[in-house]
């Protein structure tokens, strides 16, 4: 029996712990400060950009491709055992393309999507229009970028199902209790630590003698109703431009996010009401009909990234082979969840 203790319940260690208890010899305890998914989980899109990114060899794209493959049996999976419904959105990603747009780069893309097994489109306007009557195509939009196979989940929805099923593995969760990762590693009951507390990771590893650099930056978004529907029922994909996503989310409600906020100072970032006033603005412009939408809420989260390296960091602590790292997934952690899951199973298990 190998005993392992996770500090983190949002998405990434909530998919650690579920992959983790599939395993009998493996006991799984999880420990987070706040309930589960509070954290940048609680504040994310849920939208998977793997095939539309430019990421096409490599890490990046292979625990991109892992994850992509792994949502597709993982959802109706939780849900059967669970009893859950997960909101996902199976329509996909429109990207739009703006003035100045170079589509020859988005060719290159199709085709190596082709040669690796996944599908793009290139549109005209035309028939951006005809699937999507509720766009404005009038300012600047020149094609678009049409990803069937990338998908949208609801982050909070998805994280407590696998809180769930990994209870019903036999998985232990103990929440709202502080915990101070070296009384853990140094405690004899586990015989492996896995560092998934997002921005709390530095402290974590900090207080194991080896700091590993993460950062906050902050994201807002605002969630909107609409009075009546919005474009074709049976077509409502991810729509995105300028990184700007409208995330429709069912009833006839939408997200629309988000902002990306740095710190000047190394402090506190405080949320910049005119970054979000922006993003709403070119959302308005791409899709009018969302200037008459009822604002539901606002809320913001802060992402951890990495300083200094690429996100997200999955690997053992230096000078301590006990102890694993999985943190620091900035703007991807949703997508990256089920592979970053199976990295660390394959670690444990190696």
């Amino acid at each position: 029996m190998i005993r392992v203790a996770i500090i983190g319940c949002g998405i990434i260690g909530a998919s650690i712990a579920f992959e983790l208890s599939q395993f009998p010899e493996l006991k799984v305890t999880v420990f987070d400060k706040q309930p589960p998914g509070q954290g940048s989980t609680g504040a994310a899109l849920g939208v998977l950009m793997g095939v539309i990114s430019h990421k096409t060899k490599g890490r990046n794209w292979k625990l991109r491709e892992t994850s992509l493959q792994r949502y597709e049996t993982l959802i109706p999976e939780l849900e059967a055992f669970t009893g859950r419904k997960i909101p996902f959105n199976k329509q996909g990603i429109l990207m739009l393309c703006s003035e100045g747009e170079d589509l020859i780069k988005w060719e290159n893309l199709i085709a190596t999507r082709r040669s690796q097994g996944w599908q793009l489109e290139l549109w005209d306007v035309e028939r951006v229009r005809d699937r999507c009557p509720h766009l404005s195509l009038k300012d600047r939009i020149i094609a678009a970028i049409y990803s069937p196979q990338d998908r949208q989940v609801d982050p909070t929805a998805l994280t407590l199902a696998l809180v769930e099923a990994a209870e019903r593995n036999g998985a232990i969760f103990e929440f709202g209790v502080p915990v101070e990762a070296a009384e853990i590693a140094a405690s004899l009951k586990f015989d492996r630590l896995i560092v998934a507390a997002g921005l709390g990771s530095a402290a974590v590893t900090a207080s194991l003698n080896q700091l590993v650099d993460i950062r906050p930056v902050l994201g807002q978004a605002l969630h909107l109703r609409s009075a009546k529907p919005l474009g074709n029922p049976d077509f409502t994909p991810v729509i995105t431009c300028d990184d700007v996503h409208i995330v429709p989310v069912g009833n006839q409600e939408f997200w629309v996010g988000a902002t990306v906020e740095f710190s000047e100072n190394g402090g506190e970032i405080p949320a910049n009401a005119d970054m979000l006033a922006q993003v709403m603005a070119r959302a308005r412009s791409l899709c009018p009909a969302l200037a008459e939408a009822e604002i539901i809420r606002k809320w913001s989260g802060l992402r951890p990234r990495p300083e200094g390296r690429p996100a997200p960091i999955i690997e053992t602590l230096p000078g301590n082979d006990r102890v694993f790292i999985a943190s620091g997934h900035y703007r991807n952690g949703v997508l990256l969840a089920p592979a970053t899951a199976r990295s660390i199973r394959e670690m444990i298990l190696q």
